[in-house]
């Protein structure tokens, strides 16, 4: 997919849970602002978080801080009954999928067009690394520098 530079307005949808903001995230959200001239991010509710542990910070905090960021145009808290409920407001041309995210690209890009939506699906390389680039890594070494002080 080549990056945005018409003069179209191309709708890209990010979706993730953004618990403990991170440069992995920023660099997320930044590619996928890229294939489009409009990032609307689907910040996951706490109750629809199954893959995962649950998010330390609340949803509702999740999603003042992903509005905060520069990059994000729109930012909506995703549905608790129906994954794709949001999206209908939305309407995105394109949703940018992270390099970890659980989806498969096919089968939600199946799955769109059987509820009418001519979206398209991309996934996303492994970002750079970076040694805190993951919430996991941020809470291990918080764990770890707690007990040292123990």
């Amino acid at each position: 997919m080549d990056n945005y530079s018409g003069d179209e307005l191309t709708r890209i949808l990010a979706t993730g849970t953004f618990d403990i903001l991170h440069p992995g995230h920023l660099y997320y959200l930044e590619q996928a602002r890229k294939y489009g001239s409009e990032l609307y991010v689907l910040v996951a509710r706490d109750s629809t978080i199954e893959h995962k542990p649950k998010p330390i910070v609340p949803e509702k905090q999740r999603l003042e801080m992903v509005k905060a960021l520069k990059v994000v145009d729109h930012a909506l808290l995703g549905s608790e009954e129906d994954m794709f409920k949001p999206l209908e407001e939305v309407q995105p041309d394109i949703i940018v999928l992270g390099h970890d995210q659980v989806f498969d690209e096919n089968e939600l890009e199946d799955k769109l067009q059987k509820r009418g939506f001519k979206t398209k699906v991309v996934r996303l390389g492994k970002p750079r690394q970076c040694p805190f680039c993951s919430s996991g890594r941020i809470i291990k070494r918080i764990l770890e520098r707690k007990r040292t002080e123990l």
